[in-house]
Protein backbone atom coordinates (compact mmCIF):
# COMPACT_ATOMS: atom_id res chain seq x y z
CA UNK A 1 0.00 0.00 0.00
CA UNK A 2 1.20 3.51 -0.53
CA UNK A 3 -0.42 7.07 -1.76
CA UNK A 4 0.31 7.83 -5.24
CA UNK A 5 -0.65 11.70 -5.21
CA UNK A 6 2.34 13.89 -5.30
CA UNK A 7 2.30 14.32 -1.50
CA UNK A 8 4.85 17.46 -1.51
CA UNK A 9 2.19 19.14 -3.10
CA UNK A 10 0.21 21.66 -0.98
CA UNK A 11 -3.35 21.68 0.81
CA UNK A 12 -4.59 23.66 -2.12
CA UNK A 13 -3.62 21.18 -4.79
CA UNK A 14 -5.00 17.58 -3.10
CA UNK A 15 -8.55 16.92 -3.27
CA UNK A 16 -10.27 16.30 0.43
CA UNK A 17 -12.45 13.56 -0.91
CA UNK A 18 -9.10 11.46 -1.70
CA UNK A 19 -7.06 12.31 1.32
CA UNK A 20 -10.52 11.06 3.53
CA UNK A 21 -10.22 7.88 1.76
CA UNK A 22 -6.61 7.56 1.82
CA UNK A 23 -6.72 8.44 5.69
CA UNK A 24 -9.73 5.76 6.03
CA UNK A 25 -7.78 3.03 4.49
CA UNK A 26 -5.04 3.60 6.81
CA UNK A 27 -7.01 4.12 9.46
CA UNK A 28 -9.15 0.60 8.50
CA UNK A 29 -5.67 -1.50 8.03
CA UNK A 30 -4.41 0.01 11.50
CA UNK A 31 -7.29 -1.32 13.37
CA UNK A 32 -7.64 -4.77 11.71
CA UNK A 33 -3.52 -5.20 12.60
CA UNK A 34 -4.08 -4.08 16.05
CA UNK A 35 -6.77 -7.07 17.24
CA UNK A 36 -4.18 -9.46 14.81
CA UNK A 37 -1.14 -8.26 16.48
CA UNK A 38 -1.47 -6.23 19.71
CA UNK A 39 -4.95 -6.73 21.54
CA UNK A 40 -5.85 -10.03 19.97
CA UNK A 41 -9.84 -9.26 20.07
CA UNK A 42 -11.65 -6.93 18.39
CA UNK A 43 -10.84 -3.93 20.02
CA UNK A 44 -12.73 -1.86 17.49
CA UNK A 45 -15.37 -3.99 17.28
CA UNK A 46 -16.46 -4.68 13.62
CA UNK A 47 -13.97 -2.22 12.22
CA UNK A 48 -11.20 -4.50 13.61
CA UNK A 49 -13.03 -7.84 11.73
CA UNK A 50 -13.36 -6.00 8.26
CA UNK A 51 -10.26 -3.78 8.62
CA UNK A 52 -7.92 -5.82 6.35
CA UNK A 53 -10.36 -4.05 3.04
CA UNK A 54 -8.12 -1.32 3.92
CA UNK A 55 -5.40 -2.49 1.69
CA UNK A 56 -7.89 -3.44 -0.69
CA UNK A 57 -9.22 0.74 -0.58
CA UNK A 58 -5.22 1.37 -1.41
CA UNK A 59 -4.95 -0.36 -4.33
CA UNK A 60 -7.67 1.61 -6.08
CA UNK A 61 -6.83 4.78 -5.47
CA UNK A 62 -3.24 3.60 -6.69
CA UNK A 63 -5.41 2.14 -9.88
CA UNK A 64 -6.88 5.45 -10.68
CA UNK A 65 -4.13 7.43 -9.37
CA UNK A 66 -1.61 6.21 -11.68
CA UNK A 67 -3.79 5.36 -14.21
CA UNK A 68 -4.76 8.94 -14.18
CA UNK A 69 -1.14 10.70 -14.06
CA UNK A 70 -0.19 8.36 -17.42
CA UNK A 71 -3.50 8.52 -19.57
CA UNK A 72 -3.76 13.11 -18.31
CA UNK A 73 -0.46 13.27 -20.58
CA UNK A 74 -0.91 10.13 -23.40
CA UNK A 75 -4.27 10.83 -24.43
CA UNK A 76 -3.49 14.50 -25.61
CA UNK A 77 -0.16 13.41 -27.56
CA UNK A 78 2.54 13.89 -24.94
CA UNK A 79 6.03 11.86 -24.30
CA UNK A 80 5.79 9.77 -22.06
CA UNK A 81 9.12 8.77 -20.73
CA UNK A 82 9.15 4.66 -18.92
CA UNK A 83 12.77 6.20 -17.54
CA UNK A 84 11.03 9.32 -15.69
CA UNK A 85 8.07 7.73 -14.71
CA UNK A 86 10.24 4.68 -12.98
CA UNK A 87 12.17 7.02 -11.63
CA UNK A 88 9.85 8.87 -9.56
CA UNK A 89 7.82 6.11 -8.54
CA UNK A 90 11.53 4.88 -7.19
CA UNK A 91 12.01 7.69 -5.21
CA UNK A 92 8.52 8.10 -3.84
CA UNK A 93 8.09 4.46 -2.64
CA UNK A 94 11.71 2.99 -2.10
CA UNK A 95 13.87 5.26 0.87
CA UNK A 96 11.30 4.93 3.51
CA UNK A 97 10.94 0.90 2.44
CA UNK A 98 14.50 0.40 2.39
CA UNK A 99 15.30 2.14 5.99
CA UNK A 100 12.51 -0.06 7.61
CA UNK A 101 13.82 -2.87 6.13
CA UNK A 102 17.29 -2.19 7.41
CA UNK A 103 15.90 -1.92 10.46
CA UNK A 104 14.06 -5.25 10.41
CA UNK A 105 16.63 -7.17 9.23
CA UNK A 106 18.93 -5.23 12.02
CA UNK A 107 16.37 -5.34 14.65
CA UNK A 108 14.26 -8.48 14.68
CA UNK A 109 13.70 -9.42 17.88
CA UNK A 110 12.90 -5.70 18.70
CA UNK A 111 10.52 -4.92 15.71
CA UNK A 112 9.57 -8.34 14.80
CA UNK A 113 10.12 -11.05 17.02
CA UNK A 114 10.30 -13.45 13.82
CA UNK A 115 12.98 -13.96 11.34
CA UNK A 116 12.29 -11.90 7.82
CA UNK A 117 11.51 -13.39 4.61
CA UNK A 118 15.21 -13.46 2.71
CA UNK A 119 16.82 -10.24 2.05
CA UNK A 120 16.49 -10.75 -2.00
CA UNK A 121 12.00 -11.64 -1.64
CA UNK A 122 12.20 -7.86 -1.13
CA UNK A 123 14.36 -6.20 -2.52
CA UNK A 124 12.82 -7.69 -5.94
CA UNK A 125 9.34 -7.39 -4.77
CA UNK A 126 8.33 -11.16 -4.66
CA UNK A 127 7.95 -11.05 -1.10
CA UNK A 128 4.63 -11.96 -1.36
CA UNK A 129 4.80 -15.15 -3.63
CA UNK A 130 4.27 -18.32 -1.50
CA UNK A 131 4.20 -15.83 1.86
CA UNK A 132 3.33 -17.35 4.59
CA UNK A 133 1.59 -15.86 7.48
CA UNK A 134 3.35 -14.26 10.79
CA UNK A 135 6.49 -13.63 9.29
CA UNK A 136 8.31 -10.57 9.89
CA UNK A 137 7.23 -7.55 7.87
CA UNK A 138 4.84 -9.55 6.57
CA UNK A 139 2.86 -6.56 5.63
CA UNK A 140 5.14 -5.63 3.02
CA UNK A 141 2.99 -7.83 0.57
CA UNK A 142 0.80 -5.26 -0.72
CA UNK A 143 3.84 -2.83 -1.55
CA UNK A 144 4.96 -6.02 -3.63
CA UNK A 145 1.74 -5.99 -5.76
CA UNK A 146 1.80 -2.70 -6.02
CA UNK A 147 5.00 -2.16 -7.19
CA UNK A 148 4.33 -5.33 -9.57
CA UNK A 149 1.25 -2.90 -10.98
CA UNK A 150 3.60 -0.19 -11.31
CA UNK A 151 6.21 -1.89 -13.49
CA UNK A 152 2.92 -3.58 -15.71
CA UNK A 153 0.93 -0.13 -16.28
CA UNK A 154 2.66 1.80 -18.07
CA UNK A 155 4.07 -0.98 -20.33
CA UNK A 156 0.40 -1.84 -21.22
CA UNK A 157 -0.62 1.58 -21.92
CA UNK A 158 2.34 1.64 -24.11
CA UNK A 159 1.04 -1.11 -25.90
CA UNK A 160 -2.65 -0.44 -26.21
CA UNK A 161 -1.60 2.97 -27.70
CA UNK A 162 0.56 1.37 -30.60
CA UNK A 163 -3.39 -0.54 -31.47
CA UNK A 164 -5.67 0.62 -33.97
CA UNK A 165 -8.65 1.67 -31.47
CA UNK A 166 -6.70 1.47 -27.79
CA UNK A 167 -10.04 2.37 -25.93
CA UNK A 168 -11.47 -0.62 -27.28
CA UNK A 169 -8.36 -2.74 -26.51
CA UNK A 170 -8.39 -1.31 -23.21
CA UNK A 171 -12.01 -1.98 -22.04
CA UNK A 172 -11.33 -5.66 -23.38
CA UNK A 173 -8.31 -5.95 -21.48
CA UNK A 174 -9.57 -4.31 -18.42
CA UNK A 175 -12.35 -6.66 -18.26
CA UNK A 176 -10.42 -10.07 -19.41
CA UNK A 177 -8.04 -9.07 -16.28
CA UNK A 178 -10.98 -8.62 -13.84
CA UNK A 179 -12.25 -12.49 -15.05
CA UNK A 180 -8.75 -13.82 -14.25
CA UNK A 181 -9.07 -12.56 -10.92
CA UNK A 182 -12.33 -14.12 -10.37
CA UNK A 183 -11.49 -17.54 -12.11
CA UNK A 184 -8.26 -18.02 -10.40
CA UNK A 185 -9.65 -17.50 -6.85
CA UNK A 186 -12.63 -19.93 -7.70
CA UNK A 187 -10.13 -22.57 -9.04
CA UNK A 188 -7.46 -22.02 -6.02
CA UNK A 189 -10.51 -22.00 -3.69
CA UNK A 190 -11.42 -25.59 -4.19
CA UNK A 191 -7.44 -26.30 -3.12
CA UNK A 192 -7.25 -23.77 -0.13
CA UNK A 193 -10.49 -22.84 0.78
CA UNK A 194 -11.54 -25.26 3.97
CA UNK A 195 -10.53 -26.13 7.13
CA UNK A 196 -10.97 -29.98 6.03
CA UNK A 197 -8.12 -31.74 5.54
CA UNK A 198 -6.02 -28.87 6.40
CA UNK A 199 -6.44 -26.94 2.76
CA UNK A 200 -6.46 -23.68 4.74
CA UNK A 201 -3.22 -23.33 5.79
CA UNK A 202 -2.42 -22.19 2.22
CA UNK A 203 -5.13 -19.72 1.75
CA UNK A 204 -2.88 -16.94 2.58
CA UNK A 205 0.15 -18.04 0.32
CA UNK A 206 -1.92 -18.64 -2.50
CA UNK A 207 -4.90 -16.44 -2.55
CA UNK A 208 -4.84 -13.48 0.02
CA UNK A 209 -0.94 -12.41 -0.65
CA UNK A 210 -0.69 -14.19 -4.82
CA UNK A 211 -0.33 -11.32 -7.35
CA UNK A 212 -2.70 -13.32 -9.33
CA UNK A 213 -5.74 -13.17 -7.22
CA UNK A 214 -5.39 -9.70 -5.82
CA UNK A 215 -4.19 -7.84 -8.77
CA UNK A 216 -7.62 -7.22 -10.34
CA UNK A 217 -8.48 -4.49 -7.46
CA UNK A 218 -6.94 -1.59 -9.10
CA UNK A 219 -8.77 -2.31 -12.22
CA UNK A 220 -11.78 -0.25 -11.01
CA UNK A 221 -9.12 2.40 -10.18
CA UNK A 222 -8.11 2.04 -13.65
CA UNK A 223 -11.64 1.79 -15.39
CA UNK A 224 -12.24 5.45 -13.45
CA UNK A 225 -9.30 7.04 -15.12
CA UNK A 226 -10.11 5.60 -18.41
CA UNK A 227 -13.86 6.90 -18.35
CA UNK A 228 -12.41 10.38 -17.43
CA UNK A 229 -10.01 10.50 -20.29
CA UNK A 230 -11.57 8.18 -23.09
CA UNK A 231 -15.28 9.00 -22.37
CA UNK A 232 -15.23 12.99 -21.65
CA UNK A 233 -19.59 13.53 -21.84
CA UNK A 234 -20.27 9.96 -19.77
CA UNK A 235 -17.79 11.65 -16.97
CA UNK A 236 -19.03 15.03 -16.92
CA UNK A 237 -22.62 13.28 -16.39
CA UNK A 238 -21.20 11.54 -13.75
CA UNK A 239 -19.65 14.59 -11.84
CA UNK A 240 -22.89 16.31 -11.41
CA UNK A 241 -24.21 13.24 -9.32
CA UNK A 242 -21.65 13.60 -6.96
CA UNK A 243 -24.08 13.22 -4.24
CA UNK A 244 -25.54 10.42 -5.64
CA UNK A 245 -22.70 8.33 -6.35
CA UNK A 246 -21.65 9.11 -2.37
CA UNK A 247 -25.38 7.91 -0.93
CA UNK A 248 -24.77 4.59 -3.99
CA UNK A 249 -21.14 4.30 -2.57
CA UNK A 250 -21.71 4.14 1.32
CA UNK A 251 -24.40 1.76 0.85
CA UNK A 252 -22.61 -0.51 -1.56
CA UNK A 253 -19.70 -0.48 0.80
CA UNK A 254 -21.98 -1.23 4.18
CA UNK A 255 -23.33 -4.17 1.93
CA UNK A 256 -20.00 -5.77 1.23
CA UNK A 257 -18.51 -5.30 4.24
CA UNK A 258 -21.39 -6.85 6.03
CA UNK A 259 -20.73 -10.01 3.28
CA UNK A 260 -17.16 -9.79 4.62
CA UNK A 261 -17.94 -9.80 7.97
CA UNK A 262 -20.76 -12.13 8.07
CA UNK A 263 -19.37 -14.96 5.28
CA UNK A 264 -15.83 -14.17 4.32
CA UNK A 265 -13.85 -15.64 7.23
CA UNK A 266 -16.60 -18.48 8.68
CA UNK A 267 -15.96 -20.47 11.77
CA UNK A 268 -15.60 -24.43 11.42
CA UNK A 269 -15.80 -24.24 7.73
CA UNK A 270 -13.04 -22.00 6.07
CA UNK A 271 -13.24 -19.12 3.58
CA UNK A 272 -16.76 -18.39 2.05
CA UNK A 273 -16.67 -19.58 -1.87
CA UNK A 274 -18.29 -16.68 -3.26
CA UNK A 275 -16.37 -13.98 -1.01
CA UNK A 276 -13.26 -15.57 -1.83
CA UNK A 277 -14.29 -15.52 -5.81
CA UNK A 278 -16.13 -12.17 -6.27
CA UNK A 279 -15.90 -10.91 -2.51
CA UNK A 280 -12.54 -9.18 -3.31
CA UNK A 281 -13.75 -7.53 -6.71
CA UNK A 282 -16.93 -6.19 -4.89
CA UNK A 283 -15.25 -4.83 -2.39
CA UNK A 284 -12.72 -2.77 -4.82
CA UNK A 285 -15.73 -1.86 -6.84
CA UNK A 286 -17.67 -0.56 -3.97
CA UNK A 287 -14.88 1.43 -3.21
CA UNK A 288 -14.36 2.66 -6.97
CA UNK A 289 -17.74 4.46 -6.43
CA UNK A 290 -16.91 6.48 -3.11
CA UNK A 291 -13.58 6.98 -5.23
CA UNK A 292 -15.97 8.61 -8.25
CA UNK A 293 -17.95 10.54 -5.27
CA UNK A 294 -14.82 12.03 -3.90
CA UNK A 295 -13.95 13.36 -7.37
CA UNK A 296 -17.08 15.20 -7.88
CA UNK A 297 -17.11 18.62 -6.95
CA UNK A 298 -20.84 18.45 -5.92
CA UNK A 299 -20.36 15.57 -3.41
CA UNK A 300 -19.68 16.61 0.31
CA UNK A 301 -17.06 13.72 0.46
CA UNK A 302 -14.76 16.39 -2.80
CA UNK A 303 -15.93 19.74 -0.52
CA UNK A 304 -15.53 18.44 3.52
CA UNK A 305 -12.21 18.85 5.22
CA UNK A 306 -12.20 15.93 7.79
CA UNK A 307 -10.18 17.60 10.26
CA UNK A 308 -6.83 15.63 10.62
CA UNK A 309 -7.75 13.66 7.27
CA UNK A 310 -4.95 15.36 5.06
CA UNK A 311 -2.25 15.10 7.90
CA UNK A 312 -2.86 11.15 8.19
CA UNK A 313 -3.14 10.94 4.35
CA UNK A 314 -0.16 12.36 3.84
CA UNK A 315 2.04 10.43 6.20
CA UNK A 316 -0.23 6.89 5.31
CA UNK A 317 2.51 5.41 3.56
CA UNK A 318 5.38 5.76 6.06
CA UNK A 319 2.22 4.76 9.06
CA UNK A 320 1.98 1.76 6.85
CA UNK A 321 5.26 0.50 6.72
CA UNK A 322 5.85 1.54 10.21
CA UNK A 323 2.85 0.87 12.49
CA UNK A 324 3.27 -2.94 13.04
CA UNK A 325 6.99 -2.89 14.31
CA UNK A 326 5.91 -0.08 16.49
CA UNK A 327 3.01 -1.15 18.22
CA UNK A 328 5.02 -4.65 18.63
CA UNK A 329 7.96 -2.25 20.66
CA UNK A 330 5.37 -0.69 22.24
CA UNK A 331 3.54 -3.44 23.28
CA UNK A 332 6.29 -5.12 24.41
CA UNK A 333 8.16 -2.54 26.22
CA UNK A 334 4.59 -2.20 28.45
CA UNK A 335 4.53 -5.35 28.95
CA UNK A 336 6.03 -5.48 32.22
CA UNK A 337 3.55 -2.63 33.97
CA UNK A 338 0.35 -4.40 33.24
CA UNK A 339 -0.89 -1.35 31.82
CA UNK A 340 -4.42 -1.10 31.12
CA UNK A 341 -5.80 -1.93 27.17
CA UNK A 342 -6.68 1.71 27.13
CA UNK A 343 -3.57 3.25 28.24
CA UNK A 344 -1.67 0.65 25.63
CA UNK A 345 -3.97 1.70 23.05
CA UNK A 346 -3.37 5.52 23.26
CA UNK A 347 0.71 4.79 24.04
CA UNK A 348 0.72 2.53 20.18
CA UNK A 349 -1.68 5.17 18.51
CA UNK A 350 1.34 7.75 19.65
CA UNK A 351 4.46 6.21 19.13
CA UNK A 352 2.89 4.82 15.32
CA UNK A 353 2.14 8.64 14.47
CA UNK A 354 5.26 10.32 15.72
CA UNK A 355 7.30 7.45 13.63
CA UNK A 356 5.14 7.74 10.56
CA UNK A 357 5.40 11.67 10.54
CA UNK A 358 9.27 11.57 11.65
CA UNK A 359 9.74 9.35 8.57
CA UNK A 360 7.62 11.71 6.41
CA UNK A 361 9.77 14.50 7.23
CA UNK A 362 12.90 13.11 7.11
CA UNK A 363 13.04 10.82 4.14
CA UNK A 364 9.77 11.17 2.35
CA UNK A 365 9.85 14.59 2.31
CA UNK A 366 13.27 15.35 0.61
CA UNK A 367 12.88 12.24 -1.39
CA UNK A 368 10.27 14.08 -3.00
CA UNK A 369 11.50 16.81 -3.18
CA UNK A 370 14.48 15.51 -5.22
CA UNK A 371 12.06 13.93 -6.64
CA UNK A 372 10.42 17.36 -8.42
CA UNK A 373 13.75 18.93 -9.21
CA UNK A 374 14.81 16.33 -11.00
CA UNK A 375 12.07 14.30 -12.17
CA UNK A 376 9.27 16.64 -12.86
CA UNK A 377 6.90 14.88 -14.94
CA UNK A 378 6.50 11.57 -16.94
CA UNK A 379 6.26 13.39 -19.75
CA UNK A 380 9.22 15.57 -20.54
CA UNK A 381 10.43 16.25 -23.75
CA UNK A 382 13.60 14.76 -25.38
CA UNK A 383 15.30 11.79 -26.55
CA UNK A 384 13.68 8.12 -26.08
CA UNK A 385 10.44 9.23 -24.66
CA UNK A 386 7.32 7.26 -26.09
CA UNK A 387 5.36 9.31 -28.82
CA UNK A 388 1.88 8.62 -28.02
CA UNK A 389 -1.05 9.40 -30.52
CA UNK A 390 -4.11 11.92 -28.73
CA UNK A 391 -7.05 10.02 -28.40
CA UNK A 392 -10.74 11.78 -28.62
CA UNK A 393 -13.00 12.01 -26.08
Amino acid sequence: MKPTTSASAGRGQRTHGLDTLRALAISLVFMYHYMVFVSHKPTFGWASVVGWVGVDLFFVLSGYLIANQLLSGTTTGQRLSLGAFYARRALRTLPVFWLVLALYFLFPASLGGKTPPPLWAFLTFTQNLGLQPGTAFSHAWSLCIEEQFYLVLPLLVAICTLCGNPRRYAWAGLLALLALGIVARSLLWEHYGRESGGQISGYYPNIYYATLCRFDEFLPGVAIAMLRHFHGPAWAWLMERGQQLLIVGMLATLGVLYLVYNYYDIDGYGYGYFMTAYGYSLVAMAFAVLVLAALSPRSWLHRVQIPGAYALAVCSYSVYLSHKPVAYFVQKQLAPYSTSPALTLIAVIAACAVAGYVLYRCVEAPCLALRDSYFPSNFPAGEGALRVAPQAG
